[in-house]
């Protein structure tokens, strides 16, 4: 991808897997909470977490959540029905990619994992 913004300091992470816990409003949130602490990032609001309920495709129910950060944001996607779970870590601080892509493996319960830095 052309960098068009060189002079301004970004990192993206796209991790994505098969999870095999159960996945609901509390454990986003507990994600959202241990991910800012693991990698020494800062929430500045509380995560906005939806859930269509019933609307849409069945094998596209879940969740879409989300927290700011001092830093940028965290957006996370998740397919219940599938058990899949794609994040996306996008700040503008350094952040240690290994960390979070083990962290987020261990704390879903992921056997293999995807992951693009962009």
């Amino acid at each position: 991808m052309k960098n068009l913004a060189p002079d301004i300091f970004r990192q993206r992470l796209l991790i994505e897997g098969f999870y095999s816990i159960n996945v609901d409003r509390g454990v986003i949130t507990k994600y959202f909470e241990s991910i800012t602490n693991e990698l020494s990032l800062r929430m500045y609001g509380k995560p906005i977490i939806f859930s269509p309920g019933g609307t849409g495709k069945k094998e596209n129910q879940g969740y879409d959540a989300f927290v700011p950060l001092i830093d940028s944001g965290i957006s996370l996607y998740v397919w219940s029905n599938r058990k899949f779970v794609s994040c996306i870590i996008y700040t503008c601080k350094g952040f240690d990619e290994d960390r979070a892509i083990a962290f987020t493996k261990k704390f879903f319960s992921i056997g293999k994992i995807a992951t693009t830095s962009f």
